[in-house]
């Protein structure tokens, strides 16, 4: 466990144990949302047998980085902490984790879902899904971009593998 606001790792991470880390010595938190995503068995129609992640180290860390920042001026946020993993994945294996700690709880769960669609649509991780079928890369959906645009954030999304 890592005390810092970002962690890009192929390790497991444990959701109670970084929320305490988060909250520690805080008196001022009367809030925590928190996230978990975890990779499916099926997308679009078809079983997926795992999944692999790769990402651009360094860009990608300064890229949520930045992010975090903005939740931080949007929102009377007073913490959070993003950790996403990399490498092959199995189905029902957690693949994100978003918490944040506020005051109060319409800014932590808004914070909390402003960083989710962000890091959706615009951080630099590309996602290759394994099925019986063969391995295909997963484009972006417009469904993501929308999520994002209500923010105000009007991006292209990146879906091409780093070669």
């Amino acid at each position: 466990m890592s005390t810092s606001r970002v962690s890009i790792q192929t390790e497991d991470f444990d959701l109670s144990a970084e929320v305490a880390q988060l909250r520690a010595g805080d008196t001022g938190v009367g809030a925590v949302a928190a996230f978990v995503g975890t990779v499916r068995d099926v997308s679009e129609g078809q079983g997926v047998q795992r999944m692999e992640l790769e990402h651009y180290p360094g860009m990608t860390e300064k890229s949520i980085e930045a992010m975090i920042d903005e939740a931080q001026q949007r929102f009377r946020i007073r913490a959070a902490r993003v950790i996403h993993r990399v490498g092959a994945l199995a189905p029902a294996d957690q693949i994100v984790m978003v918490a944040v700690t506020s005051a109060h709880r319409g800014d932590a769960f808004q914070a909390c879902e402003f960083l989710m669609d962000y890091l959706k649509t615009q951080a630099p991780f590309w996602k290759k899904e394994h099925t019986p079928e063969g391995a295909r890369w997963v484009d972006a959906r417009s469904s993501d971009d929308a999520a994002l645009a209500r923010w105000g954030i009007h991006a292209a999304n990146a879906s091409e593998p780093p070669s």
